[in-house]
């Protein structure tokens, strides 16, 4: 009787110890996500900052040259439409010569599925497909989506089941894992991926190479959305412009050029029978389908900010009439007395009243206070609409004092087609840039920058509306891959598996079939155990030494579990170095820089002809930015001496690593300055 009592005392000390474990995990890993969220979050406010910045510096900037209005037309790259007859100069691929040597895959057109195929399996042993075949690529897939509708149109009755895929994030080794646990695609097995496909990752090229691909072998089964990464500004910050020009030096800026039209082009969302819509980032009270059916999209250029090829010539002078008078503004948020960030919206028109719960949210605003609400009216006049935006503190754009007129802008108005208008360029950052919540309403998303957050009443509202059963989304990290929310009516879905670090998160992605239930798919069961057969494969895989690692084992790996490695500890331990401070690689010191992302991303900006240096004109123009800001004087004597003394290597201009290293001194010189006053 007496063992029996102490055996259940030992059972339930045991039990209450490991669930204070498992609790402590748990705690553990939450923190962990919070964390990784928030460095997420704080990086897509950098960069609505960073871009807020520069534009209201270019919009108070009044050049005095043709060559300065050159310059500010190029910083943040041309944000219109490319016109015909630019991309008829795409074209010239035909006259880029592939060598001989050359031993990447080669495509012809039409392409057929053992191209796509072939182009998968060239891209998983590493190899690159030329500049000549990319632009060949990209504009065969312009032509086909210039022919699509803004929301595709789905039936499970032409395939056994559709497939939809979330953010891929430039992780190439996830999509070629969907396609060898799901198939390729076929005319039997659909797929819809639901954009971020670049960015971040370090294989954005080869992704965009093999789902253009597919989509032009099977254009009824292989179905493409645009994310909120799929936009040249973003992707200035987050590493595919950066990708772009370090693969393809010499065709890198015609390259990016293409892909800024077909970014335009990429349908806003599918719809799955009538009854399910997939969009990558969620609605908001003001979501209208019918709207953005209709909307021409190609002129969102950008969803960063509105800008439309109307803003004429008065806008500008007014702009510059008001500047004059800016002292009665309030002053913009990155102003020394600022103090938080005070940017604006506009009231719903009163027409739509089921449109007047929410002001939408954009990515470099916040809500006003109530009683300047009131101001704003959704279709007032152009030079009005300016004016408050100007009063808000938002950048306005000048246009250029002799603007050339654009063959297009007379086709487009002999034809009668409106300009993107303020609401559609609003309803396009909705669906791209919005989260769901928990609590009901809607609300601006001022985490994200952009978009909004909608609660339950808003997706029931939406589905009720136009009769659907769920929504599919994507655009946030989950820590399986997915999440039910909203009495399981949204699916976030993520295909990016280790996103924030080596074990962070799996990817999923789910299947449809003709009952539209969604079944989930994991991709590997991250058990952190492989077989020891495995483990010696994958070895001699790596370092092709004919050893009998089998039998080396015992010497290499220590601990060993039902006969599986845990091959994620003996990574760690291999990677585990001692660097003295002597032998720091300069690779690591740039790791230590502060501020890095944001530098490299002013660096691209005022590198305006993606040449991968800044000349000296270029540093001249953007400093003459910064002193008309500031109300400083500054000489072009002076301007040139601190250019050439960033110039450490004295070639004449300025490379990355220059750029940064002059932050890094002038940051350590600070610091010097600091503990000498103390």
């Amino acid at each position: 009787m007496q063992v029996d009592v102490l055996t259940f005392k030992a059972a339930a000390l045991i039990q209450r110890w490991y669930r204070r474990y498992v609790a402590r995990l748990e705690m553990r890993r939450h923190c962990t996500w919070s964390i990784f969220q928030s460095i997420e979050d704080a990086g897509q406010q950098d960069q609505v900052k960073l871009h807020n910045f520069f534009s209201y510096l270019v919009d108070h900037f009044t050049p005095s040259s043709h060559n300065e209005r050159d310059f500010l037309n190029r910083m943040f790259t041309e944000e219109r439409p490319p016109q015909d007859s630019e991309m008829e100069n795409c074209r010239d691929y035909e006259s880029i010569e592939v060598p001989d040597s050359y031993t990447g895959p080669r495509l012809s057109f039409p392409l057929l599925p053992d191209h796509a195929t072939a182009l998968v399996e060239a891209f998983r042993v590493k190899q690159r497909l030329h500049a000549r075949y990319v632009l060949n690529l990209l504009y065969e897939a312009r032509k086909h989506l210039v022919q699509l509708p803004n929301i595709n149109r789905v039936s499970t009755c032409y395939s056994e089941e559709i497939t939809v895929c979330g953010d891929l994030h430039g992780q190439l080794d996830d999509l070629i894992f969907i396609f060898y646990k799901n198939g390729l695609p076929s005319p039997e097995r659909a797929y819809v991926f639901n954009g971020d496909f670049v960015d971040r990752g370090k294989d954005s090229v080869e992704i965009l190479m093999v789902l253009f691909a597919f989509m032009l072998v099977y254009p009824k089964e292989f179905h493409l959305n645009r994310g909120n990464h799929e936009d040249h500004m973003v992707n200035l910050r987050y590493g595919f412009t950066k990708e772009v020009m370090h693969k393809y030096k010499t065709h890198g800026k015609k390259i990016l050029k293409l892909l800024q039209d077909v970014f335009c082009w990429l349908p806003l969302a599918t719809l799955v029978d009538e009854k399910v819509l997939i969009l990558h980032g969620g609605v908001s009270d003001m979501t209208d389908l019918e709207f953005l059916a209709k909307l021409d999209r190609h002129k969102i250029v950008s969803t960063m900010r509105c800008k439309t090829r109307k803003e004429h010539k008065k806008q500008a002078e007014k702009g510059k009439a008001n500047q004059t008078s800016s002292a009665g503004r309030p002053s913009p948020w990155f102003l020394p007395e600022s103090h938080s960030l005070p940017t604006s919206t506009l009231r719903p028109s009163s027409q739509k009243a089921h449109r007047a719960g929410r002001s939408s949210s954009v990515p470099c605003r916040v809500p006003l206070d109530p009683n300047e609400l009131s101001h704003w009216v959704r279709h007032s006049m152009d030079l009005e609409l300016e004016r408050c935006r100007q009063q808000a503190g938002f950048p306005v754009i000048k246009e250029k004092e002799e603007p050339l007129p654009l063959a297009s802008e007379v086709d487009s108005e002999a034809e009668g087609r409106p300009e993107p208008t303020q609401e559609a360029w609003r309803q396009v950052v909705d669906i791209l840039w919005s989260d769901p919540m928990a609590q009901e309403g809607c609300k601006a998303n001022t985490v994200r920058g952009g978009g909004c957050y909608f609660g339950p009443n808003v997706t029931e509202r939406l589905l009720q509306k136009y009769n659907l059963q769920f929504l599919i989304r994507s655009h946030e990290c989950k820590p399986e891959g997915y999440e039910f929310c909203h009495s399981r009516k949204v699916l976030t879905i993520f295909s990016a598996s280790n996103y924030y670090e080596v074990g962070s998160n799996r990817g999923a992605y789910v299947k449809l079939g003709p009952a539209l239930t969604p079944h989930i798919k994991h991709d590997k069961d991250k058990t952190g155990l492989i077989t020891l057969s495995d483990w010696a494969a994958a070895v001699e895989s790596v370092l092709h030494l004919g050893l009998p690692w089998r039998m080396l084992r015992p010497q290499l790996v220590s601990s060993l579990t039902d006969n599986k490695l845990e091959y994620k500890s003996w990574l760690k331990n291999l990677a585990k170095e001692q660097f003295s401070h002597e032998n720091i690689q300069s690779s690591l010191l740039e790791a230590l820089y502060r501020n890095r992302s944001n530098l490299e991303t002013i660096f691209r900006i005022m590198d305006s002809d993606h040449s991968g240096f800044i000349s000296l004109d270029e540093f001249r123009q953007t400093w003459k930015l910064f002193s008309s800001h500031m109300n400083t004087d500054v000489t072009d004597d002076c301007i040139c001496d601190l250019a050439r003394s960033i110039d450490f290597n004295k070639d004449g201009h300025i490379d990355i690593n220059e750029f940064l290293e002059a932050f890094r001194l002038v940051e350590q010189s600070c610091s010097k300055g600091y503990a000498s006053d103390c």
